[in-house]
């Protein structure tokens, strides 16, 4: 199985401005995500952005760059610039991995993009893990799927589903002995033919009304499969909290080698 790893990477952050290059325990945040990647079965490894900083520092550390386009929407849109740019074929599989993803197993992108090849019928690859507080099933941030037996997507959602009719229905909600509640995890497997037709479609309602890009995806036809991750998916970076959190795990790990 060969595949392609494309980082989109972009200097602007509200929270975190310049967020690729935050320093953690003496090497970039985006070398630290790329790092990760190098470790997967990829075949190549490419930072997406359209940011000449961003660029002379991932060239800098070795890391193959395509300059990209700076009005993309999204990173899907990124993402599809770059595969045209590499004239992949359609059946050619392209994992996104987040620029602040630090700590990013690497079993998981091997999982999501094997898990796309054996699956013709998916044009999209993603993973969840499962849910077992009330209190996350029910927290709108935390995106919830449902997938049918044969690990295609029915739906995403902020809302908690499938909806507990008997233990959710009236005082406070308790999780059903017979639930089986999964978070979503975002990382995706495509095959670039999806992501020519994906730039093509426009926001969707549904996806407008979740903000959830992949309801784009389905509202199109196109099927996504789901399974559980093989390794536990650790918090990226979003805040100054969680970028000290981390610099702390990686000085612990280097101070100890």
């Amino acid at each position: 199985m060969e595949y392609s790893v494309i980082i989109p990477a972009r200097y602007a952050s509200t929270r975190l401005p310049g967020k690729p290059l935050l320093d953690i325990a003496g090497k970039t945040m985006l070398q630290r995500v790329w790092e990760r990647c190098g470790e997967s079965g990829a075949q190549q490894v490419i930072v997406a952005t359209d940011d000449d900083r961003i660029a002379a520092a991932a060239t800098g550390f070795g890391a193959e760059v395509c300059m990209t386009s700076p009005d993309h929407a999204s990173g899907t849109d990124r993402l599809q610039e770059v595969a045209a740019k590499l004239r992949l074929g359609d059946d050619a599989i392209v994992v996104n991995v987040q620029g602040d993803e630090p700590l990013i197993p690497p079993a998981l992108i091997e999982q999501v993009a094997a898990n796309l090849a054996r699956n013709p019928q998916a044009g999209i690859a993603t993973l969840s893990e499962p849910l077992e507080r009330i209190e996350e099933v029910m927290n709108p941030n935390i995106v919830k799927v449902v997938a049918d037996r044969d690990g295609l997507a029915l739906y995403f959602s902020r809302a908690p589903i499938p909806w507990a009719r008997d233990s959710f229905g009236g005082g406070a909600p308790e999780l059903p002995a017979s639930g089986n509640y999964q978070r979503h995890i975002g990382i995706y497997a495509y095959r670039a033919g999806l992501l020519h037709q994906f730039v093509e479609w426009g926001p969707a309602a549904v996806e407008n009304t979740e903000c959830l890009e992949q309801l784009r995806a389905m509202w199109n036809g196109a099927r996504i499969h789901v399974a559980p991750a093989v390794e536990s998916m650790p918090g990226g970076v979003d805040t100054a909290e969680d970028l000290e959190r981390i610099r702390g795990l990686f000085a612990g790990e280097e101070g100890g080698e």
